[in-house]
């Protein structure tokens, strides 16, 4: 029995290990030699108009499951958020993170409890919904645009994101087709400690009066999917999220 627990102690430091020195060779520093200026914002403004920002813009509702099962139905007019995962629900509003909180369908009362649930809420929503529409938020308060010309003389785009989100000081570097539409990105964020992860953005859905989302974003070690996308229209009688109006 020694022996065994010996030998899976021994794959256990074989493995992180492998992982350590496999995160070292693929890491990568963020990028010092962008240009800023009128020609990185209308690089980012290409973008946009690649991905329909005007059609999202004017979009109110959007509903879409997270590949952690978390699921969501988000008013972005009123800037309310349903957040269901596991035996909780929470009505959140992400200007001031306030709301209602359910536990098995029963409103949680207790303070502490529903701060918690309300906070944790507001974090997967913040996380989620970026993986949904980041390539509409190049303009979001607190960012910068770069213009950094790759090794095949593209210009990818690095956007800073200085507040905002759940870890601000995150920069993110967009590789573009012709057509200026993401084809993947580069990361450099607190949560991750390989700078320059790449993830791809494709499998996109949406056009016309739709804006443009790409439902999956594949990476060496992680895939992350956008499930269950779609754009319902309620009346105000109708709208889920009224009681927080």
């Amino acid at each position: 029995m020694i022996k065994l627990f010996k030998y899976i102690g021994l794959i256990v430091v074989i493995v992180v290990l492998t992982a350590v020195i496999a995160g070292y060779i693929a890491h990568q520093p963020l990028p010092t030699s962008g240009k800023a200026g009128p020609e990185a914002d209308a690089l980012a403004r290409k973008m946009e108009a690649a991905v329909n920002k005007s059609a999202w813009d004017q979009t109110r509702f959007v509903s879409w499951k997270f590949r952690t099962g978390t699921t969501y139905l988000w008013d972005k007019a009123e800037q309310v958020v349903r957040v269901e995962w596991g035996d909780y629900q929470v009505l959140l509003r992400t200007t001031d993170r306030t709301g209602l909180v359910y536990e098995e369908g029963q409103e949680v009362k207790n303070k502490a409890e529903k701060q918690k649930r309300l906070e944790e809420a507001w974090g997967k929503f913040a996380n989620d919904s970026f993986w949904l529409c980041a390539p509409m938020k190049v303009f979001d308060p607190g960012t910068s645009r770069k213009i950094c010309i790759q090794e095949d003389g593209t210009e990818a785009l690095l956007v800073h994101y200085s507040s905002g989100g759940v870890t601000p000081g995150d920069s993110y570097l967009w590789l573009l087709d012709s057509t200026g539409r993401p084809r993947a990105w580069q990361m450099w964020v607190g949560i991750i400690p390989v700078g320059g992860l790449t993830f791809t953005w494709e499998d996109w859905t949406g056009g016309g009066a739709l804006p443009q989302v790409a439902l999956l974003h594949q990476s060496a070690i992680l895939d992350v999917p956008i499930l269950d996308l779609r754009f319902p229209a309620y009346t105000d009688a109708e709208n889920p999220l009224k009681a927080l109006f």
